[in-house]
């Protein structure tokens, strides 16, 4: 039996702790781990608390406010992450932890992680915004479906669609899953939006993107931003029927409308048919018996208000009794119109006697001779006064038109050299002298220039102009250079006191 070992020093609780929490410290500085995160508690105060494990071990895991603050991702159990970290003991509980100073996810929660960083990014475009989303159509004429063209996806689309509503169908076959899927996809929705209104090939209505359910890696074709940009360009609106109902991608918050399955889809596409009929049916019944229900209404107010009117003899009877009253009293009226107006002649007759007319003529004719003299001497006054007062205002005339015609020439002088001024100016500012220069313009299909490469689409038609005529071309490919920022000056440094400045 071992005998106790009375010459060791003896040691507090807290002594020991601070001799291993130093022991493990300086053993084990900052060390990398990689493991999946087990229970994850954010704390009120900003910290974050969690554990890191794997198939046969567990560690203790904590986060400090300033180092959470940096960290965007969303923590949650069952993440894969990759932290960078301090080992070290909390006392208070007799276990080890790391303290975290970067974290990163691993694996599928990296996949993750990239799926939200570009979510984020793209909705603060306003690539998601309800306001960019239209509205579809009733009834489409084409339906254009965007699908793998051997999948049981097409076979659900067609059959739902011919038990509800027969439409057109165009299938644009794309691969929905690997390599260059995304690509085919992009191409397909601006293929058909670049298809004709009208013709045997004419542009869809609604189209539909479908897929079948898979893993995350399955359908992250539709989380690719070259697909999410062409759905979001796209002037004919599209539905989102990629994957089963959990399944969510990036193309579900662009699109006009998501459905959950395919099928779906294609019920969100076109209404019942046999419905539909019943519906006009009722309508057009209810037309007719509200048509009928008007024309008895009218029929009995016409009724009501032929009883209304009166007699026609009650009416006509006192205005026949002031016609009569008149016509008796018209001969009287008569006579004695005439017997006035035969008094007032005779009166008028006995004041134009002869000798009267005589003395008023000789008189007249008196006045009018005193005013024909006093016209024509006035008449001689007036016509020399305006003689010389025409005589005035032609010389003013002509002074005025001297000067005119000097301020027009100077004038006149002035405006020329601003023109030629401004030619000049025209000229050196005009774009027309750097494309003599060798250099191109690229405008789109609506003549608007295009300044970068990234706002043209794969098959745009597009106009370049140069310096002596124009030509039409057609995108194949679109290749864009990152924008370098312009290298900053350095600050010039201080000499310090050694060598003093000579300015």
């Amino acid at each position: 039996m071992n005998e106790p070992r009375l010459n060791l020093p003896e040691l507090t609780v807290s002594e020991l702790s601070v001799a291993l929490k130093r022991t493990i410290e300086d053993a084990y500085g900052y060390v990398r781990v990689r493991g999946e995160l087990g229970k994850v508690s954010y704390h009120s105060n900003g910290h974050v608390y969690f554990d890191l494990k794997d198939d046969r071990a567990c560690i203790a895991g904590v986060i400090w406010r300033t180092t959470a603050a940096r960290i965007k991702l969303k923590l949650e159990a069952g993440l894969e992450v990759v932290i960078t970290g301090r080992v070290t003991t909390y006392p208070g509980r007799s276990q080890y932890q790391i303290v975290v100073e970067t974290l990163q996810p691993a694996g599928l929660g990296a996949l993750m992680a990239l799926l939200e960083e570009r979510k984020r990014r793209l909705a603060a475009e306003g690539l998601f915004d309800e306001a960019r989303k239209q509205l579809l159509p009733y009834i489409p004429a084409v339906i254009g479906v965007i699908t793998s063209p051997t999948g049981a996806v097409i076979r659900d689309i067609l059959h739902r669609l011919a038990e509800r509503f027969p439409r057109r169908v165009m299938v644009w076959p794309v691969k929905v899953q690997g390599e260059g899927s995304a690509a085919e996809v992009a191409a397909a929705i601006a293929g058909f939006n670049a298809l004709p209104a009208h013709g045997a090939l004419r542009q869809p209505d609604l189209i539909i993107v479908a897929r079948g359910g898979g893993s995350l890696e399955d359908l992250w074709s539709f989380n690719e931003e070259i697909v999410v940009r062409a759905a979001a360009q796209s002037l004919v609106p599209l539905i989102s029927a990629v994957g089963h109902e959990t399944d969510v991608t990036l193309l579900d918050f662009v699109a006009d409308r998501r459905a959950p399955t395919p099928t779906a889809a294609a019920e969100m596409a076109v209404p019942v048919r046999a419905e539909l009929m019943v519906d006009i049916g009722n309508l057009s019944r209810r037309a007719l018996a509200c048509w009928r229900r008007n024309q008895e209404a009218r029929l009995s107010e016409l009724r009501s208000a032929a009883r209304a009117l009166p007699n026609a003899d009650e009416v006509l009877a006192l205005p026949r009794q002031r016609l009569d009253h008149a016509a008796a009293a018209l001969r009287r009226g008569l006579r004695a119109n005439a017997h006035i107006h035969r008094v007032s002649f005779s009166q008028t007759a006995g004041r134009l006697s002869p000798h009267l007319l005589r003395t008023n003529v000789e008189r007249r004719r008196e006045r009018y001779a005193g005013i024909a003299v006093r016209l024509r001497a006035s008449a001689a006054a007036n016509l020399e006064a305006y003689r010389t007062r025409i005589a005035r205002e032609h010389e003013r005339v002509r002074t005025l038109a001297r000067r005119a015609g000097l301020a027009i020439d100077n004038s006149l002088e002035a405006r020329w050299a601003r023109c030629e001024r401004d030619a000049q100016l025209l000229a050196a500012f005009s774009y027309r002298s750097v494309l003599a220069r060798g250099f191109t313009l690229v405008r789109d299909k609506s003549g608007r220039p295009m300044r970068t490469a990234a706002g043209l689409a794969i098959g745009a038609p597009i106009g370049i102009e140069f310096a002596d005529g124009s030509v039409s071309a057609r995108v194949e490919a679109v290749q864009t250079t990152p924008r370098q920022e312009p290298a900053r000056p350095r600050r010039r440094r201080d000499p310090g006191p050694g060598q003093g400045s000579l300015f």
